[in-house]
């Protein structure tokens, strides 16, 4: 068995973190009582109960997502967002993150969507040093028009990267039941154009038809989940031939209800499948889980070797440049070998 503090010391990749849901409880609950703005129940101090894949449980979920998001006014804000999921990464051993955030939200109090994806590009690369790297993944929502998302490619391209502190992939997120996935594939063309990775969503509250939508449409480098391809066997076996990584979430999984608990999310067959693996905490802010508990939850079908495969994977699906990659592999070894 690993204790959560060997799990804390193995060097991991975090790929699927969204800018808000980031926050922790006490920084929202801080935010807002300072800003005089009441948070609905359940947001703060507790795991919402009862949240389930249908539209009532998501509705829920965005209703929480949004009050917390009502908060994050501002620059000084938006960079303590930065600076602290940062900090809580480095704290459970992540030495890469791409982190997640759709411009619009933020843009109407800081001048706009340039100068709000800026300061989060500047707090980035403050944040970052030669052992640890946030970049950005500007990402567009489904609940949104397909010419939003385009202008939103576009002021990604323009900060396109392939180190800490730069844009390095364009995403789509939001309900998987809204919008028509065929319709985001421009924006997707533009982004890849630039040579952004293609990162959107899917195969969480949706199964394989839907999986296959978004990979005819959006040629992703990763899935953002598509945990639920595991209910195809030649859909998933496609994925792997294809090198399509796998964003894997237990902890939104089973808050969502998606799975009645983290035993039963397929972490197990997608690893036997040969799929490559990134786990991500998703919105900790919302679920209650963060990066370690993702891999403690992994740790319960996985031997330490397999844990050390899955951290592997993680950089080996990332964006990170080579100095990053190269160091924390090596470092994946030792920790695989002092077990």
């Amino acid at each position: 068995m690993v204790t959560r503090e060997g799990l804390r010391a193995l060097p991991k990749a975090h790929l699927h973190l969204h800018f808000t849901g980031s926050l922790a409880d006490e920084t929202l609950a801080e935010l807002a009582a300072e800003a005089g703005i009441r948070l609905p129940r359940g947001i703060v101090g507790s795991t919402p109960a009862n949240l389930s894949p249908d539209q009532r449980g998501w509705f829920r979920f965005q209703r929480l997502y949004d009050a917390a998001r009502a908060v994050v006014r501002g620059e000084t804000i938006m960079r303590r967002v930065v600076a602290e999921a940062a900090a809580a990464d480095r704290a459970e051993g992540s030495r890469w993150l791409e982190l997640q955030i759709d411009p619009t939200s933020y843009g109407p109090y800081v001048g706009g969507i340039t100068p709000a994806l800026e300061i989060v590009l500047d707090e980035a690369a403050r944040q970052s040093g030669p052992d640890f790297g946030i970049a950005i993944i500007v990402a567009a929502s489904r609940t949104r028009s397909q010419f939003e998302a385009r202008t939103l490619a576009r002021l990604a391209a323009q900060y396109a990267g392939d180190d800490a502190a730069t844009v390095v992939g364009f995403g789509l997120s939001n309900d998987e039941r809204r919008g028509d996935t065929a319709e985001f594939r421009h924006a997707f063309r533009i982004a890849r154009r630039a040579g952004l990775a293609s990162l959107p969503h899917g195969g969480e509250l949706l199964g394989p038809a839907h999986i296959r939508e978004v990979i005819a449409h959006l040629r992703p480098h990763r899935l953002g989940h598509g945990v639920r391809a595991a209910e195809d066997p030649q859909l998933l076996d496609q994925i792997v031939q294809a090198g399509i990584g796998l964003e894997v979430c237990p902890g939104s999984n089973v808050s969502l209800g998606v799975y009645a608990s983290a035993a039963q999310v397929p972490l197990r067959q997608l690893f036997d499948s040969g799929a490559q693996i990134a786990l991500g905490a998703d919105d900790p802010l919302i679920f209650d889980s963060r990066l370690v508990d993702q891999y403690a939850a992994a740790e319960a079908v996985l031997t330490r070797a397999e844990i050390a495969e899955l951290a592997r994977q993680s950089f080996a699906i990332s964006l990170a440049p080579a100095r990053i990659r190269q160091a924390a592999i090596s470092d994946i070894d030792r920790w695989e070998t002092a077990g």
